[in-house]
């Protein structure tokens, strides 16, 4: 079905290939070197301005660019993944730069820049891709200084090979280089210099006196130069100068022969001698001086003769817009063959190339701004007259026209989001000429009086996101100045204009991009057009393109009998206006939207009326069109027809093709697949608009549709919709491009950071901008394709998308559900949710529908429709078999289920891949609710208990727990649910749970985290076992349980910054154990612990279980265990309050192993920091001796008897300040001896032998021993040890108190004897020997006293009558 027509599609570079950072051609003449080049005009220095084509086998095509106002150049392949290459060259390059292979194995590159330097670029041809690498460290050009002409004499340049360089001089001269290349490692090429002129000596001369020669000024300067196309051993050079004189150069003899040609068509072949010219000529305008290509030069079939063809542009010519010459050069002569002019449509278009291939010649025209390819048979060994001209420009596209804009308004919505929408559309505007439009108009709104917008300060991460907040931020709301009302009128149409002024920038910006520059040839000798920002491709255009393309132009079709109702349904849409057109579209978009109820003969007629469409036309018109459509005869197999038009494929070729292509997989570049994407862009277009004639005439003839066969207007509808589906695919950008930067884009070594560095002036002077794919080509990307051409490859993937193969719109197929899934999967969710709503809602359609919600996050909605769906599955399932194919192919492995349960499993995995636990659970309730018998649901039973902890439905995870018929899974959920619970702080609801016959594993569990978790992070395991033990009564494992934690505790005591902390923490478990424990009977208050390592280092031991156990009971591998009893508790209780008050006064101690102190000492420093509550009570806990603590507390009270004002300024808030002590009367020193007598009558017992008052009594006579002790304290121990008493003050030789004391010792016995009668020996018995030491002494004692010596008399007096009167008892008991 392709038609014999062909057009353009192109792809813009800007949007394939991101830039890369170029490489610095250095030269050897400093001193010419140029400054940076800084763009001298408003369009985006990345336009091209000259540009070739190269295409060879092993390199396959290859763009070469001028960018940057000629001083950069730049590689592009078309085939290849290879990244841009780019130069950047000290001087501009001259007309024009070429690129060869040489031997198969190098790229070569030859520029002349304007400093007069020949520079060749060698790159090596690499087998592997990509085919070149920019960064590579390597020396990449050799230079040649031209020493024959200066640099502002050189002018067009032409390579004609590797090793031969030709430039045309402003004389008219030629100056040919020609070298020796011998390989990439050798050094500067070494050019041989010659000079050839056009005219004889005797010429030159004369030239020089304007009155003897009349060629005007500058008529001699060339303007084009050709030669044969590389490989050849021809190395003639034809040139075309100004005044139209064509000219044969040879290789050594210089001009050879010349032509001067009419600047007029005559109609004959024309050619003239060397000076005949006729006067026509004389007189005529030189052609321009810029560079033009006015010549192409080729050989015949046989490839013997040369042939050179010639253009003259006529400009002014109201026939073509030039004419051709040829000429034979056999001979090296110019022999006219034949001369013909242009097409017609070449009026007032410029020639930019011409080329001939397999004897039919291409020309490229600037069409106002636009390419335009003509092609004819030329025929060059016939004279006759040349083929017919055919002609190819691009298809039919909108152009964002004020009139364009207004038509876009006319649809409800944003203004703003239209126009942005209709900028963004793929193939409207250039990544490149947004980036500059929207600069542009950033720096003209920056340019007004500040303060400027917040959007124009800001950065932003796209190009949509930037013109979005841009345009239009400067346009503000006013208020009427009387009224103060709101104008929104004039905010709007401010607005407006701001939108059309960027958009104008925009249009002018990619009119330059559209500026055809060259044409070549491609990969299968495919013609492609090259233009400043765009590559284009000349393809066959398909039925449905050239359809529209001849309707649009009123020309008549292939079989007027048959098309002649869709020429009747394009003018009756020509004549619609554009809101008529418009609501005629959202009608059909709501009735396919819709579920159908009624015949579409009714619903079309019913909004027919509605519409009111005829009152669009006048009865002329009707009556024309209702003529028309009676000459057509069978409506219905027209309208069939125009169906196979608007959905049919070329599918003869396709098939041919996928037979060729299976053996030799093509390989399809990005710009291929960009191409595909345009040209698929363009042909859903054309069937767009011919579907909606066809619409149109349905609904003009909606009363007629009753007749008609219903399911004829079924297919109009279903193919309606599939256009309308592709129509809005097609104008979907696909974002920023995702793929990763090409190695040119970052730097990874330090060189390439200087190299960065070293040009920086090139990148500051291009806008930066992100490369983009529209959606099309990421589709085209995914669907592939077995054929790399078009319009094969376009209709390839028009038909595997299926939106063009329904014949029901009340069904989906396979490949339309597949695409809606491909989209989801693609992260296209609004495309893929617009997608769905023109499908049916079958189950598949459904299925994708929840899928995409659950991507969306509503959850909700998603699980209502999954949940619809289950029914589609098991044996009473009603689907047909296309519905069940389609949905089994977007299901996992493309598989459908066998039941209800399998499906629900699945939804559920659905929901759990979003984490949305909640519906997890719900499907997986379904599913255990219907699972088959024998079926095993132990990952579903999990999976619902795991989701109920997590939603913290506790007590329904516990009854799923308890339900489950999986003992062993319940025993592994169990901790799962305590755990969650803990750390959800939901430790109340925990203990109300009713773990019936689990509560063993939940105290496993508690235990195992109380052993194992750090005792100071929540949540805190061995409180809540605790809890768990005591509200069951278990209050030994309780204590064991606070015990085990206080034990834990103690081992985080390293850091000394915690140590408060962490020793809060186990007196908290102290006192906890201690609780419990106390809860217990007195006889059983004790637990059993495990000996460990730290144990065995504690001063207090308790007993060993295993002593009590046979050594051939143990079991391998167990421990020694020990009784932990309460004191055991309470000792190692206070042990820890009384180190950490004692640290808490003393914070050294920590860094100096105060810590480790033992108890005796932790007591004595206690009582030196006068805590002697806190030091008694420890002491009396940790049984240890106070003597040393009483002596300091003697001490403190002799202090305050001598010196209370030393005392008082200490810290004496343990024992002085405290509420009893300070409540006592008398002074400080008297209640320091209250608080004294107090602790020694409590502590102070004959279990402790009294010594705590001898330490006392010893103390004070110690300090002063003429000062008397208290006499409560000589009295206590006057009763209780009065020979003790005796011997102090005898040893500190107090000798009156020494007989006192004795006197009272006898007085005291005898008061006995004379009570009781002694019936022992042992009653009356005395310390003799210590008196006799009192008596030794007292004796001794010069110095006693009366009093003394008075005491002693009656001491020795008492002495006697005392052995008297034991010896009366003695004799009385004989």
């Amino acid at each position: 079905m392709a038609g014999d027509e062909s057009i353009l599609v192109a792809s813009q570079l800007s949007a394939l290939y991101p830039p890369t950072q170029p490489i610095l051609v250095q030269t050897s003449q400093k001193e010419l070197q140029q400054p940076p080049w800084s763009p001298d005009s408003h369009f985006p220095p990345d336009h091209a301005l000259y540009s070739t084509v190269f295409h060879a086998q092993t390199t396959g095509t290859i763009i070469l660019r001028v960018t940057h106002g000629g001083r950069m150049l730049e590689l592009v392949s078309l085939t290849d993944e290879a990244p841009l290459l780019r130069f950047d060259f000290p001087g501009t390059i001259l007309p024009n730069p070429s690129i060869m292979l040489h031997h198969s194995s190098e790229l070569h590159v030859i520029a002349v820049t304007n400093i007069g330097s020949v520079f060749r670029i060698v790159i090596p041809v690499r087998d592997n891709s990509p085919l070149w690498q920019p960064q590579s460290q390597r020396r990449w050009h050799r230079e040649y200084v031209i020493q024959s002409a200066r640099p502002d004499a050189l002018g067009l340049v032409h390579v004609q090979g590797p090793e031969c360089v030709v430039i045309g001089l402003p004389n008219g001269s030629l100056l040919r280089l020609e070298t020796s290349y011998v390989s990439e490692s050798s050094i500067d090429d070494q050019w041989k210099e010659s000079k050839y002129h056009h005219q004889s000596f005797l010429n030159s001369l004369t030239s020089l006196i304007p009155n003897l020669h009349g060629e005007r000024p500058g008529a001699s300067e060339i303007v084009s130069i050709s030669s044969l196309s590389q490989p050849t051993d021809i190395g003639h050079v034809w040139t075309m100068s100004r005044s139209r004189s064509l000219r044969l150069w040879t290789a050594r003899g210089g001009c050879v022969a010349e032509r001067s040609l009419s600047a007029i068509f005559v109609g004959r072949p024309v050619g003239f001698a060397s000076g005949s010219s006729p006067s026509a000529t004389k007189t005529a305008t030189l052609l321009p001086a810029d560079p033009q290509k006015l010549l192409t030069v080729f050989t015949a079939s046989d490839g013997n003769s040369v042939y050179v063809l010639a253009f003259i542009p006529t400009e002014v010519s109201p026939t073509a817009g030039g004419y051709f010459q040829l000429f034979d050069t056999t001979n090296d002569t110019l022999q006219p063959i034949k001369s013909f002019e242009s097409s017609a449509a070449s009026v007032h278009c410029h020639l930019q190339d011409l080329m001939v291939l397999n004897n039919i010649l291409y020309t490229l025209w600037d069409k106002q701004g636009q390419s335009m390819v003509g092609r004819t048979h030329l025929r060059p060994e016939d004279t006759s007259e040349i083929g017919s001209w055919e002609n190819s420009c691009y298809p039919q596209e909108a152009e964002l026209t004020p009139a364009y804009l207004d038509e876009l308004l006319l649809s409800p919505g944003s203004m703003a989001d239209k126009f942005l929408e209709a900028v963004m559309r793929p193939g409207m505007f250039s990544p490149l000429t947004l980036q500059t439009a929207i600069n542009q108009y950033s720096d003209t709104c920056r340019s007004l009086p500040p303060p400027h917008p917040p959007q124009l300060l800001n950065t932003y991460a796209t190009v949509g996101e930037h013109i979005a907040a841009v345009v239009g931020c400067t346009v503000m709301l006013t208020r009427d100045p009387y009224t103060g009302a709101p104008q929104y009128s004039k905010y709007w149409s401010a607005l407006k204009r701001d939108w059309e002024g960027f958009i104008a920038r925009c249009r002018e910006v990619e009119r330059n991009a559209r500026w055809p520059l060259t044409i070549g040839i491609g990969a299968v000798k495919g013609i492609i057009v090259i233009e400043r920002e765009r590559v284009a491709a000349l393809v066959d255009e398909d039925v449905p393109l050239r359809y529209q393309r001849l309707l649009s132009e009123s020309r008549p079709l292939d079989s007027p009998s048959q098309t002649a109702f869709l020429e009747s349904s394009w003018t009756l849409r020509s004549k619609l206006g554009p809101r008529s057109l418009l609501a005629l579209e959202n009608r059909l978009a709501d009735i396919v939207h819709q579920e159908i109820a009624f015949p579409y003969a009714d619903i079309i007629d019913d909004q027919a009326q509605r519409l009111n469409i005829r009152d669009e036309f006048d009865e002329g018109f009707e009556s024309w069109i209702s003529g028309r459509l009676q000459a057509v005869g069978d409506i219905q197999a027209a309208v069939r027809f125009t169906l196979d038009i608007i959905g049919g494929f070329d599918k003869e070729v396709k098939r041919e093709e996928i037979e060729v292509e299976l053996l030799v997989p093509p390989v399809c570049s990005d710009w291929t697949k960009a191409v595909t994407s345009a040209y698929v862009t363009a042909s859903v277009h054309a069937r767009y608009d011919l579907c909606l004639a066809l619409m149109t005439l349905l609904f003009f003839i909606s009363r007629d549709l009753q007749l008609w066969d219903p399911s004829l207007l079924a297919e109009i509808f279903v193919v309606f919709r599939g256009v309308a589906m592709l129509q809005y695919i097609t104008r979907q950008p696909a974002g920023d491009r995702a793929a990763a930067s090409s190695a040119g884009d970052t730097a990874s070594s330090d060189e390439e950071v200087v190299m960065k560095m070293r040009n920086m002036h090139v990148s500051s002077s291009r806008p930066g901008f992100t490369p983009t794919y529209s959606l099309v080509h990421r589709l085209v990307t995914q669907y592939g394709g077995s054929s790399p051409e078009l319009p094969a490859s376009a209709h390839q993937f028009l038909d595997a998308t299926g939106l063009l193969q329904s014949f029901s719109p009340a069904h989906a197929t396979k490949l339309e559900l597949l695409l809606c899934e491909r989209l989801r999967l693609l992260g296209y969710r609004e495309v893929a949710r617009e997608m769905l709503a023109w499908l049916p809602r079958t189950p598949g359609i459904t299925y994708v529908l929840g899928r995409l919600w659950i991507d969306d996050g509503r959850y909700d909605d998603a699980a209502h429709v999954l949940e619809s769906v289950a029914g589609s599955f098991g044996p009473d399932k009603a689907l047909s078999f296309e519905d069940h194919e389609a949905f089994a192919a977007v299901l996992p492995g493309a598989q459908s289920f066998d039941s209800e349960f399998g499906f629900y499993i699945h939804a559920a995995s659905l929901f759990k891949a979003a984490s949305v636990t909640t519906y997890e659970v719900s499907f997986s309730q379904l599913a255990v609710s219907i699972a088959p018998s024998g079926a095993d649901t132990t990952d579903i039973w999990h999976g619902i208990i795991r989701g109920l902890t997590d939603l913290g439905l506790f007590e329904d995870a516990c009854t799923a727990l308890v339900s489950t018929a999986y003992e062993r899974l319940t025993r592994e959920c169990i901790s799962l649910l305590v755990y969650r619970m803990c750390e959800e702080n939901a430790v109340e609801r925990l203990m109300t749970l009713n773990f019936a016959g689990f509560a063993d594993e939940v105290e496993d569990a508690l235990s195992f985290k109380a052993r194992n978790a750090d005792p100071r992070v929540r949540p805190f395991y061995s409180r809540i076992l605790y809890t768990w033990y005591i509200s069951r009564g278990d209050y030994r494992n309780a204590a064991q349980t606070m015990y085990l934690r206080a034990r834990k505790v103690a081992t985080l005591m390293d850091d000394p910054s915690g140590f408060f902390n962490v020793a809060e923490l186990q007196l908290e478990a102290y006192v906890l154990a201690l609780n419990a424990l106390s809860l217990v009977d007195k006889r059983n208050a004790w637990i059993v612990m495990p000996v460990t390592a730290e144990t065995g280092h504690e001063p207090r031991k308790r007993r060993k279980l295993s002593r009590h156990i046979p050594e051939n009971l143990f079991s391998a591998g167990k421990r020694d265990a020990e009784i932990v009893d309460l004191s055991d508790v309470q000792y190692e209780y206070a042990l820890l309050l009384a180190r950490v008050e004692l640290i808490r006064r003393e914070p050294t101690l920590l860094s100096s192993g105060g810590f480790l102190l033992p108890p005796d000492s932790i007591i004595l420093r206690l009582a030196q920091k006068n805590c002697f509550d806190m030091a008694i009570a420890t002491a009396r806990t940790l049984n240890v001796d106070m003597s040393d603590l009483f002596g300091h507390l003697t001490t403190q009270c002799l202090r305050l008897a001598r010196n209370p004002d030393a005392v008082i300024s200490e810290d004496t808030s343990d024992w002085l300040l405290t509420d009893k002590v300070s409540s006592w009367p008398g002074t400080p020193a008297d209640r320091g001896w209250r608080y004294l007598r107090q602790s020694l009558d409590r502590h102070d017992s004959p279990e402790t032998d009294f010594r705590y008052s001898k330490v006392t009594l010893e103390t004070i006579l110690g300090y002063d021993r003429l000062s008397p002790p208290p006499p409560w304290l000589v009295h206590a121990l006057e009763e209780r040890h009065p020979e003790y008493l005796i011997r102090t003050f005898l040893r500190f030789e107090l000798l009156e108190s020494v007989l006192e004391h004795t006197l009272a010792l006898i007085r005291t016995s005898d008061a006995r004897l004379a009570e009781v009668q002694p019936k022992a020996a042992a009653a009356t018995w005395l310390p003799y020997t210590l008196i006799d030491q009192v008596l030794v002494a007292a004796d001794t004692q010069g110095d006693l006293s009366p009093r003394g010596r008075a005491l002693q008399k009656e001491l020795r007096i008492k002495i006697s009558n005392r052995i008297s009167r034991v010896q009366k008892f003695s004799q009385a008991t004989r």
